[in-house]
């Protein structure tokens, strides 16, 4: 039986709050659930993600054009056929890659909301990427700890800002947080998202909604309130990298082409849940029909056709893309299948055209078609580099050995 749709409108994509001068010592100002828009406006600690040279397309970032969306279809995904000799190293798997397209088309099951997710992902291009191997699931809990153990890395959420840094600011505001998803305690109006996010003082990935929350027994929980540097950080450390948002979607696909979720057509097909996402009303309720009333282990439900878990659902994750919604149109425009893409040279969400952007990919525990809808596996998200939530992780990626 397919999931129930709810006749509801999306609202406008909520404005920038103002500065808030008052409270200088927040990092994150704006937080919109299913990955809109995370804004950071004082924290400005950030690296570059490394953008290899060969193979790659960027696009003229001088200007966001008015692309009009082109009705294109998908093309077969034609996977390479070539595979390392080599097995895969531990808890990854292997992705062939090759030619398949990209982007998302309208999704009229979804409603208003899954036409909105879907503008930022279209027009549908044509792509290739080498094969790789990804991690089967979102880095763990366990898997943090343990490089964090070998390094003594501290995260972002859990340094304070400096005085150095906001000589305005008084002390007791100069304090380490990060942004947390807290339900309120009825309905409220969807055009507000500050009714549902906050920033909590003492939130990080040990505490991921604040001190008195902890991940003791959930080793096997996907690490969480990790922003992009902290990603990367983790990656290098594992010899490994972040996957670029096309190696993302040729991943999440699993080998199948055009579909709307990574699993087929049908959300709930035979009555089956596939993904951990928000059932109830939004953002008050979630009634855990999928067994989970907001973040659930890695690996809870089916994989994809390339054995990947949580490519939809749980929790969103890093790609080493900067963001910009008229990316697909450039590359579109450029007629040839793109090799490898890397991304723009640059971010620019036309929203927020002061923030530095990655693209989030798959959604989270909180994607509804009442708010959010990308679980859809074409659709984008986007985050503020030094933003971490108690719904973004990651997972990584390597090349195979050299021949």
């Amino acid at each position: 039986m397919a999931k129930s749709k709810k006749k509801q409108q999306k609202p406008a994509p909520p404005a920038v709050p103002p500065a808030v001068a008052k409270s200088v010592w927040k990092r994150w100002t704006a937080v919109v659930a299913g990955g809109l828009a995370v804004a950071a406006v004082v924290c400005l600690v950030y690296f570059m993600a490394h953008r290899p040279s060969d193979n790659t397309v960027h696009a003229n970032t001088a200007n966001i054009a008015t692309v009009p969306a082109t009705k294109a279809m998908f093309g077969p995904t034609i996977p390479n056929t070539q595979h390392p000799a080599a097995p895969a190293p531990k808890d990854m798997v292997w992705i062939p890659g090759g030619e398949f397209s990209m982007g998302a088309q309208e999704a009229p099951m979804e409603g208003e909301v899954g036409m909105q997710a879907t503008t930022d992902s279209r027009p549908i291009h044509r792509v290739y990427v080498d094969g790789f191997y990804m991690d089967k699931t979102d880095v763990t809990n366990a898997q943090f700890a343990a490089f964090v153990k070998a390094t003594g890395y501290v995260t972002i959420a859990e340094k304070a800002p400096t005085a150095e840094e906001f000589p305005t600011a008084p002390p007791e505001n100069l304090v380490a947080g990060s942004v947390v998803f807290a339900p309120p305690s009825g309905p409220v109006p969807l055009n507000d998202h500050l009714q549902w996010w906050s920033y909590v003082k003492g939130a990080d990935w040990r505490h991921p909604t604040g001190p008195g929350s902890s991940i003791v027994g959930k080793d096997n929980y996907p690490v969480v309130q990790v922003a992009y540097p902290d990603a990367e950080a983790y990656a290098k450390w594992a010899h490994k990298r972040l996957p670029t948002e096309a190696e993302w979607e040729f991943a999440a696909r699993g080998g199948l082409a055009g579909k709307i979720y990574d699993w087929g057509d049908e959300f709930h097909p035979n009555g089956k849940w596939m993904a951990n996402t928000h059932q109830g009303h939004f953002p008050d309720h979630d009634a855990g029909s999928d067994g989970y009333v907001g973040l659930a282990p890695v690996a809870k439900f089916p994989a994809n056709g390339y054995g990947l878990y949580d490519m939809a659902g749980n929790v969103w994750q890093w790609t080493s893309d900067w963001y910009r919604p008229d990316y697909y149109a450039q590359l579109a425009r450029v007629g040839d299948v793109a090799r490898n893409p890397q991304g723009p040279d640059s971010p620019l969400d036309p929203a927020e055209p002061g923030e530095k952007k990655k693209v989030h990919r798959g959604g989270s525990f909180l994607c509804t078609d009442q708010y959010c809808s990308r679980y859809m596996v074409g659709t984008r998200g986007k985050g503020e580099i030094s933003t971490g939530t108690n719904h973004l992780g990651f997972r990584c990626v390597s090349p195979p050995p050299a021949a």
